[in-house]
């Protein structure tokens, strides 16, 4: 299947999206909590509103999967598209610009094209299998660093979860890395396949969050998947890297 056409629907939707949510950035938005008390703004219900109705009007028989909305229409698809109307809500209520409108495209259970996009940053990344990954319309790459004395490491939050998970591969991974960042929620994995990280790891993961980020990792040469190395968007968890220190990782566990 040639995913061309899909990744400019992705790239054009997440953009327009993205306009959206701008109108409500650096407001007094609108908020609720939900019973894990995570937030949930009328922005991100606006946005995803206006992903559901493009999907729905330019691929009517394609399932659709949202953080706000769950499943609403045609689960038994075969091509389903996984949407996070706004990744960071947190930071996004906060006025901090390192939010994201995540889309991504799922056949068979794998994802195959998508796109992050960076509102406030006014910062694209997408994919699509054999189309190559692209940031701001140039081709994208993580990077050659091979030590961990030299990687930078990224990560969400460093709370009891991120050490009960993996004690050891966190550990190793601390001690060693030139500089960990708290470059949260998707702007560590914009980082990484951009050659501007090395790592981000996240021990609890929906699959909202990483929608696009299968395909962008495997075209810009590196790894998206579980930490102990198996790819995909289902494990739960998230380990991304550049190719060169995922077998390292891998020892450390």
């Amino acid at each position: 299947m040639n995913y061309k056409h899909y990744l400019d629907f992705a790239k054009d939707l997440s953009f327009q999206a993205g306009k959206i949510s701008l109108e409500y950035y650096q407001k007094d938005v609108a908020t609720d909590y939900k019973k894990d008390n995570s937030p949930v703004t009328a922005a991100d219900r606006a946005v995803e509103q206006y992903i559901r109705g493009r999907i729905e009007k330019s691929y009517p028989g394609h399932g659709i999967l949202g953080e706000e909305y769950g499943v609403q229409s045609r689960a038994e698809s075969s091509i389903r598209w996984i949407i996070d109307p706004i990744d960071g809500t947190k930071s996004f209520m906060r006025g901090v610009p390192l939010y994201a409108v995540l889309i991504g495209m799922e056949v068979d259970g794998v994802m195959r094209a998508g796109a992050a996009y960076f509102p406030a940053l006014d910062e694209m990344l997408c994919a699509a299998d054999g189309e190559g990954c692209w940031w701001n319309g140039k081709r994208a790459h993580v990077s050659e660093v091979e030590r961990l004395e030299d990687a930078f490491v990224c990560f969400t939050s460093v709370r009891s979860d991120m050490k009960e998970k993996n004690s050891r591969l966190w550990s190793g991974i601390k001690d060693r890395a030139y500089a960990l960042r708290g470059w949260s929620d998707s702007y560590g994995y914009l980082a990484v396949a951009t050659g501007r990280a090395e790592i981000v790891l996240d021990p609890v993961m929906n699959i909202w969050d990483c929608g696009p980020f299968p395909p962008i990792f495997r075209e810009a040469g590196g790894f998206f998947g579980s930490w102990d190395g198996i790819e995909g968007h289902t494990h739960g968890e998230a380990l991304a890297c550049n190719a060169k220190l995922l077998p390292l990782l891998q020892t450390l566990r």
